[in-house]
């Protein structure tokens, strides 16, 4: 199989390229000219510079692609750039559906999000849910929610493109959890915020592995959550103290957060500068939550990831051998 990714130098991106090659694929690869190529350090793969909208670098890297895998994504929280975002997520993601589509690709995996199922409000759902928040928690949710349409719409008109929606995406070269990891591990992590906000947990190469079997068995149209289970932060600190000894961090009250979020914001938009604490952060800690049931996937795709703590432990291990 030849096999294009997307987002190829990304996290997901790199961990799923790695997989198609040990399994004998080639694979090729658009990145950008500005991209971080370091995760794909000597790796075989074919990589074409190009932006995901450039309709002509999408025909060149698609030649002779029998699965295209679509995980290029502007990822953030906070105060972003929203037009950008809505370029890379929404127009991105449009024009490689148009391509696929033209050049006659025989599938199409795409790395969606369950957050475009909205707040649940704690309670559990599965592919079958229907949306029931009217307005969007961030520009992520709101981009990654038009671009399921589209890749929706493109599967009714017949296009074999088939949807993932992972949870959490945890591992060590992760770059938001990760760095959360290293600084546990050097206990200088002191303190925490939204201890109770529970988090749905898959490793990263367990979600690769379901997306290579979404491109084998996944049919035409079908959403598959991705999730080894969930958790709140609280546990998940837990358990990294029970492996390593080291203390849980403190949780500041959340007033003293919300107010904090108030006030980073404003001087976040005089300064362009995306504080690590803002209203859309507080908004996701404490008001929205979203938990699911990955069933489906373990009995149509065969699905068997790691457990969550088998996934945790699994990192701080690892993390702990580079110190």
């Amino acid at each position: 199989m030849k096999a294009l990714v997307t987002g190829a130098n990304g996290f997901t991106g790199s961990h799923l390229v790695k997989a198609l090659v040990r399994r004998g694929n080639s694979v090729v690869g658009l990145v950008r000219k500005s991209s971080d190529l370091t995760r794909l350090k000597d790796i075989e793969i074919e990589l074409v510079t190009g932006d995901i909208t450039d309709r002509n670098a999408l025909r060149q890297v698609m030649q002779g692609v029998d699965t295209v895998f679509h995980t290029a994504a502007f990822v953030e929280l906070g105060l972003v750039d929203a037009q950008k975002m809505e370029r890379a997520n929404v127009e991105g993601t449009q024009a490689v559906l148009e391509v696929a589509k033209e050049m006659e690709v025989s599938k199409m995996v795409y790395c969606s999000t369950i957050g475009i199922y909205g707040d649940t409000q704690g309670q559990v759902i599965d592919e079958t849910f229907e949306r029931t928040q009217e307005d969007f928690s961030s520009a992520y949710d709101s981009t990654k929610y038009e671009a399921q349409q589209l890749v929706d719409n493109y599967a009714v008109i017949g296009f074999p493109v088939v949807s993932v929606m992972p949870s959490g995406i945890f591992g060590p070269d992760d770059p938001h959890f990760g760095p959360i990891f290293k600084l546990f591990l050097q206990g200088k992590l002191k303190l925490w915020v939204g201890s109770d906000r529970i988090t749905g947990i898959v490793h990263v190469d367990d979600l690769v592995d379901a997306m290579i079997l979404a491109a084998e068995k996944g049919e035409r149209g079908e959403h598959y959550i991705i999730s080894a289970g969930e958790l709140p932060f609280q546990k998940m600190f837990e358990i990294l103290s029970e492996q390593t000894g080291i203390s849980t961090p403190v949780e500041v009250p959340k007033p003293i957060v919300r107010i904090a979020g108030n006030i980073l914001d404003p001087i976040g938009k005089l300064l362009s500068w995306n504080p690590p604490i803002g209203k859309e952060r507080v908004h996701y800690l404490y008001d929205r939550c979203v938990r699911v049931d990955a069933k489906k996937a373990r009995e149509k795709l065969g699905w068997q990831p790691r457990s969550v703590s088998q996934t945790l432990q699994e990192i701080v291990t690892h993390l702990q051998s580079q110190v």
